[in-house]
């Protein structure tokens, strides 16, 4: 054994010669840092895929935290051992700055903690100023917009305890997004929060950058039940108030870090397959922009409590719509949310299956909602911590690194198989490492890997174990550009 093991460093090291990475000398060793996203590459189809410093086309896939319940350093933990690279951090103005101008600094101290335990455990952080039907006012709890920044102008407001979505269509929280958007003192105040919050954050080691405001909503003229109605509300809202939103929040941010990357969302009414009508955003940073895309991928019927119908043609059509604006403007995608209240039905099962797979075809990275442990709703864990009953799709190899461009990436019945043309040793294709993670749920009994297609390859296997996953490192130290390769994966 220690024979091969010195073998196969000296194999590494001669393929790193050639490369000029630096070889993953231990497990530990390769772990230390999260695999931050620095740049971009578009190719021939018109995706725009993250890039890391070396050039590698980067994947980052994980869950949404912090919601429920307030995230706890084991869930970190467990997260970055079955494989995941990415945490969507939920996070609330109100509880932030529950007093004007002031920043609670238990709740600021809280926060970096949760970033602190990402960057020990490699995960990216994506923070996500959340809001669900505006804010406390609205029975939102403590999340969401302060009372002091919510104007509802004395208008009704009625919950809808079976449909709290519905609460987005009542007169005050419709007059109080209309304020938010149009009144100078709050766009003001939102703006600075933004800047104060970035000022406290930039820089940490797990920072990916914000989600600058979940489910964006505003004002109805007319009908809501009416589909046209929504239609028409909320092509006008992308074309007009949520933009100039969104450009005052890209500026608050930029005023004081110029490294992470920003995050517009479209209304939800993507889901829906109807296509955004946002405009393009200009970075004011140096260099080239780190704007992105975050669309949420719910289907209306299944959120309302049906099982999914796949005859209804609901992930084909929100493909059809969501991808058109960031393939025009060269936008990275990572989907904010996604997910059923429950996998456990026939056709929910089906739908996470399916929506893993088209993600994969347009999304440089995704999370799912929600990481929590559970006998059913959205937990995707059962109560022992293994993935629940139909979450199995999101517990899959993927490469979270390619050296070059990717074709394809499948995964069933335990046989994983990735597609990618090999690339040079420049931005969007280095020649160097291409690594898999291999979740010790897909291989309980260790992994198998094969590469065809190249003249010669290197692998470094770090097997799954003791519940954790594992990595495939593998190097192509003499495929020439445009070199068609391909690895398998299965089970021992």
């Amino acid at each position: 054994m220690r024979a091969r093991r010195t073998a196969a460093a000296l194999s590494l090291a001669a393929a790193t010669a050639l490369t000029g990475l630096a070889a993953p000398a231990t497990a530990s060793a390769h772990q230390q840092q999260p695999l931050f996203p620095s740049g971009t590459s578009t190719t021939a189809d018109g995706r725009t895929h993250l890039t890391d410093a070396h050039g590698r086309v980067v994947q980052l896939r994980g869950f949404n935290v912090d919601k429920y319940a307030e995230v706890t350093e084991a869930d970190l933990r467990a997260a970055a051992a079955q494989g995941f690279t990415l945490v969507r951090v939920a996070i609330s103005w109100n509880r932030l700055e529950p007093t004007r101008g002031r920043l609670d600094p238990a709740e600021l101290a809280r926060l970096h903690r949760v970033l602190d335990w990402a960057e020990k455990y490699r995960l990216l952080a994506l923070v996500d100023f959340h809001q669900d039907v505006y804010g406390p006012k609205f029975g939102g709890g403590d999340r969401g917009i302060p009372l002091w920044a919510t104007r509802d102008d004395g208008l009704p407001f009625e919950a809808d305890p079976d449909d709290w979505f519905a609460g987005y269509y009542q007169p005050a929280v419709q007059a109080a997004f209309t304020h938010l958007y149009d009144d100078a003192d709050l766009r003001r105040w939102q703006a600075d929060f933004y800047t104060r919050l970035a000022r406290e954050l930039r820089g940490h080691g797990s920072l990916l950058g914000y989600d600058l405001f979940n489910e964006p909503s505003g004002p109805i003229p007319g009908d809501p039940t009416d589909p046209a109605v929504l239609v028409a509300a909320s092509a006008a809202l992308e074309r007009d108030r949520l933009p100039a939103m969104y450009r005052r929040l890209i500026a608050a941010v930029r005023q004081v870090d110029s490294r992470s990357w920003l995050f517009v969302e479209p209304t939800v009414l993507v889901g829906l397959g109807v296509p955004t009508e946002l405009p393009p955003f200009a970075d004011p940073r140096s260099g080239a922009d780190r704007i992105g895309y975050a669309p949420h991928f719910y289907d209306t019927a299944v959120e309302a409590g049906k099982d999914w119908d796949p005859s209804g043609g609901f992930v084909e059509n929100y493909t059809a719509a969501v991808t058109a604006y960031p393939r025009a403007h060269r936008l990275p995608v990572i989907v904010g949310e996604w997910g059923p209240p429950s996998a456990r039905t026939p056709g929910n099962r089906e739908l996470v299956r399916r929506q893993t797979a088209a993600m994969s075809a347009f999304a440089e990275g995704w999370a799912m909602w929600y990481w929590c442990r559970g006998n059913g709703g959205y937990c995707a864990l059962d109560p022992q911590g293994l993935p629940a009953p139909g979450h199995e799709p999101a517990f899959a190899p993927y490469a979270r690194a390619l050296a070059g461009t990717p074709q394809d990436e499948t995964f069933r019945d335990g046989a994983y198989a990735l597609t990618f043309t090999a690339g040079g040793r420049t931005a969007g294709g280095s020649g160097g490492w291409t690594e898999i993670t291999l979740p010790a749920t897909a291989y309980p009994s260790g992994a198998k890997v094969t590469v065809s297609g190249a003249r010669a390859s290197v692998l470094d296997v770090e097997q799954p174990r003791d519940g954790r996953a594992g990595t495939a490192r593998v190097l192509l130290p003499q495929a020439r550009p445009g070199t068609v390769v391909t690895v398998r994966i299965t089970g021992r």
